[in-house]
């Protein structure tokens, strides 16, 4: 998370809103040689004290885990350079903007039995987002296929306790200075989704 408070200010529900949305993001922890990472899917519970996820059972994370342990899914959302040209303004120099949402916890496999009911939340959250296209379920596999499948990967829950987040919208910046930065932004912006992170800056406090 960034050090400066002026990007830290969105409400914490706020924060868990977004990462519930984005519902994807970098599994991170501490391994025997160094951090271990995974980008997975995951499901935040309502209230924001939970994210359950799975992981393929031949991870490394996996097999480095016979306890809970400290982690933390960094959630990353939209991002772009910003060249001090862009600001119409003078005396300002490059920088990054981009937005990103820490859920910080403790991980815990979960038994292996919670798995089909965590497979079905977890596809329904997405498939529910395609519609009018029918809802998948794994009702719609062979039982045998799904099996094997069930047999490949592992069940995890994050209990969270501590959400953090990122907003790095220009918010220090004057109003027209920061809007001249957003315009240039949504054009020529070098990074991920620069049209929301343009957005973005143009109510940074999402006004």
């Amino acid at each position: 998370m960034h050090p400066n408070p002026v990007y830290r200010g969105m409400p914490k529900e706020t924060n868990q809103a977004y990462a519930r949305e984005r519902g994807f993001g970098v599994l991170s922890t501490n391994g025997d040689f160094g951090p271990l990472l995974a980008h997975v899917p995951f499901l935040l519970s309502d209230d924001g004290q939970y994210a359950d996820l799975h992981l393929v059972r031949s991870n490394a994370i996996v097999r480095a885990i016979s306890a809970p342990v400290p982690a933390v899914i960094a959630v990353l959302g939209p991002d772009s350079y910003i060249s001090p040209d862009w600001y119409e303004a003078s005396d300002m120099v490059p920088t990054w903007n981009y937005v990103a949402v820490h859920l910080r916890g403790t991980l815990r496999r979960l038994e292996q039995d919670e798995l089909p009911d965590l497979l079905d939340r977890l596809s329904a959250h997405f498939e529910q987002q395609l519609a009018p296209k029918p809802i998948w379920t794994s009702a719609k596999m062979s039982e045998d296929v799904l099996e094997r499948m069930l047999r490949q990967i592992v069940p995890f829950r994050l209990d969270i306790t501590q959400t953090e987040g990122t907003w790095k919208l220009a918010q220090n910046k004057p109003d027209s200075v920061r809007m001249a930065a957003s315009r240039q932004v949504k054009a020529r912006g070098i990074g991920q989704e620069c049209a929301v992170l343009s957005a973005l800056m143009m109510a940074p406090n999402g006004e």
